[in-house]
């Protein structure tokens, strides 16, 4: 993938404003159980009141119960889609409303 103003890579935390690389040991993240708690913290903390979550090529990314539970409590919107769809979905969001995703490039 290749984020404006971040530039190439293979997956990455986007928010309102910014964004950065997702490096999955920082939360000791894997394909299953999958998306961390902590990976979306990161996307509330800079204002995201929409989340979306992308689950790869292949739809092999899972997300954790307890990941759902916190946007839930949070009283976010969320969206979890392949990772095109992500894409194209956080395209059309972004310029609308507060919106952070994670996307996961690979499988």
């Amino acid at each position: 993938m290749d984020v404006e103003g971040l530039g190439p890579g293979r997956d990455y935390k986007l928010w309102p404003g910014g964004g950065r690389s997702w490096d999955w040991n920082e939360t000791d993240t894997h394909h299953v159980p999958g998306i961390q708690p902590a990976d979306v913290s990161e996307l509330l903390d800079h204002g995201s009141r929409v989340v979306i979550l992308s689950r790869g090529q292949l739809c092999r990314l899972g997300t954790c119960p307890e990941t759902l539970q916190l946007l839930r409590e949070a009283e976010v919107e969320f969206h979890i889609e392949e990772t095109r769809a992500a894409i194209a979905l956080y395209n059309r969001l972004a310029s609308e409303r507060p919106v952070g995703g994670l996307f996961h490039s690979t499988c």
